[in-house]
């Protein structure tokens, strides 16, 4: 989706993971996640089938689970859902990798026969590129001698 003027570009996905795909294809998810999850404003939204995981305690089961919750925090992408969406689990799930992208989210609702709930949720407005305010140290001007004084001062063997 394209912004104003080409400015704050957003990338959104929507994908289906059947129950038990191979490790091989999540594979190339992770991959192809991982490509575009830091380049551009990110939402995907999919049924992932991954029924054990527990997204209030960030604990998950199934190994093919684990490393699926692992590619997500990797990626440094925020779980949206708050609710179950078919019975009483959360399949359908709804990330974006920046805060304020996502709004509005709610679940309820189903499309024709559908057995699950619709997710509903607004993009917010034009996301802005920030600029890092993070100050990168410089380390070619630290004082390494005093750095090793100064730790070398330090009573290891001592307890408290």
């Amino acid at each position: 989706m394209k912004g104003k003027a080409n400015k704050a570009d957003i990338l959104l996905g929507v994908c289906y993971c059947p129950p038990n795909q191979e490790e091989e294809v999540d594979n190339l998810f992770y991959k192809q996640l991982g490509n575009v999850s830091g380049s551009s404003a990110l939402v995907l939204v999919s049924d992932f089938n991954l029924p054990d995981i527990c997204w209030e305690l960030n604990i998950a089961e199934k190994r093919q689970s684990r490393k699926f919750f692992e590619c997500m925090e990797d990626n440094f992408l925020s779980q949206l859902v708050g609710e179950p969406t078919r019975g009483g689990t959360m399949l359908d799930l709804l990330f974006a990798n920046r805060d304020g992208l996502v709004g509005d989210v709610v679940v309820g609702g189903r499309l024709g026969q559908n057995d699950h709930e619709i997710i509903e949720f607004s993009i917010l407005g034009e996301v802005r590129r920030s600029t890092s305010k993070t100050l990168a140290l410089y380390f070619r001007r630290a004082d390494f001698g005093l750095f090793r004084r100064l730790i070398q001062s330090i009573p290891w063997g001592s307890s408290p």
